[in-house]
């Protein structure tokens, strides 16, 4: 999953929502263990999503789409349009509400700044100032975010037009890979908090 989704299944806990979001830039059981348990907490419920959705079907299905043209980067578009039907998906946001969100997570994470990884401050900044986890709800904020991922993948050869053509040619099909996924997904990571948290 990609940051909005990183964040939203955070449940609204600042610790869990840095963890959660800087779980990629944290390496090791030493990188690890610099945190405090609650940002441990996070770090882990991140990697048990990222595992969860590599391994389902239904992330697997959306993949199909993406793979012709552009092979192993499939999952992380895939990653990208989930953030894009969470955005939009009128059970969990309104537009008032999705913003008032992405806010709510930047001051969290900004309040924890001096303790995180250079890495990810440099790429906070971005998100910030562009308000990413706002602008997944719209298509040109995809697109946008699309163009990202490919400046920065260093084996992507296919145009990043090609790729934000996949993604509006199947929208509809992509949606409903969404619906059928994301509700298991929150479920499961209810169900490691429970468990975690006894």
């Amino acid at each position: 999953m990609n940051y909005l989704a990183h964040a939203y299944l955070s449940f609204n806990q600042p610790e869990l929502i840095t963890g959660n979001l800087i779980a990629d830039f944290v390496k090791g059981k030493k990188g690890l263990l610099a945190y405090t348990e609650g940002i441990q907490q996070g770090i882990r419920i991140h990697r048990a999503i990222d595992n969860f959705t590599d391994q389902h079907p239904v992330t697997a299905r959306a993949k199909q789409f993406f793979r012709p043209s552009c092979g192993l980067y499939s999952g992380v578009f895939t990653d990208l349009v989930y953030d894009h039907f969470l955005a939009t998906d009128p059970e969990r946001f309104t537009n008032n509400s999705l913003y008032s969100f992405a806010r709510y997570v930047y001051s969290q994470v900004d309040q924890r700044a001096g303790q995180l990884p250079p890495a990810f401050l440099q790429m906070f900044e971005h998100m910030q100032a562009y308000n990413w986890l706002y602008n997944y709800h719209s298509t040109d904020g995809i697109s946008s975010s699309i163009r990202g991922v490919a400046r920065r993948a260093k084996y992507l050869e296919t145009d990043n037009s090609i790729v934000f053509a996949v993604f509006m040619e199947h929208y509809a099909a992509l949606k409903k890979c969404y619906q059928d996924f994301f509700p298991e997904l929150q479920a499961y990571v209810k169900g490691l908090l429970q468990t975690e948290n006894r």
